[in-house]
């Protein structure tokens, strides 16, 4: 069940935001950033290269931990700051779990403002990508109690 944004508090938390990347969403991905290293589309490269597979790129692990966030806030949120690092691989077929945690909340002018500290795991729970996030909500209306 989603946080409330009216009523979430420090230490609340999301997830699992589950995503399994698929070699067509990779090449699509290469594609539309023009990344052209083969290590993203080539499997025989990528093996040469010690790989498991095809890699997922460094900026769709990005996008997954933006796209958890964003869905627990929910239409109209939107990100202030954002930011991740790249620890691990990760190749199609992967299940990805995407879990948040907030570290502080505040209001201004209507709005709530989220601070999250961000995890993207695999299914054997090697840390893909920490990030953090700090997600705008507005129209709110807080709720102290």
């Amino acid at each position: 069940m989603p946080l409330d944004p009216a009523t979430v508090r420090a230490g609340d938390s999301f997830g699992p935001w589950l995503v399994t990347p698929t070699e067509v969403q990779l090449f699509r991905f290469s594609a539309v950033t023009w990344n052209a290293h083969r290590i993203h589309y080539d499997l025989p490269h990528a093996s040469a290269e010690g790989y498991p597979g095809i890699l997922v790129q460094s900026h769709l692990h990005g996008c997954f931990l933006a796209q958890a966030v964003l869905a627990w806030g929910g239409p109209g949120s939107r990100l202030l700051r954002f930011s991740w690092q790249n620890r691990d691989v990760a190749v199609p077929g992967d299940r990805l779990a995407c879990t948040g945690t907030v570290t502080g909340v505040s209001w201004l002018d209507g709005s709530v403002r989220v601070a999250w500290e961000l995890e993207e795991r695999d299914q054997n729970g090697r840390l893909c990508a920490p990030g953090t996030a700090l997600l705008e909500v507005g129209d709110g209306q807080r709720q102290d109690g």
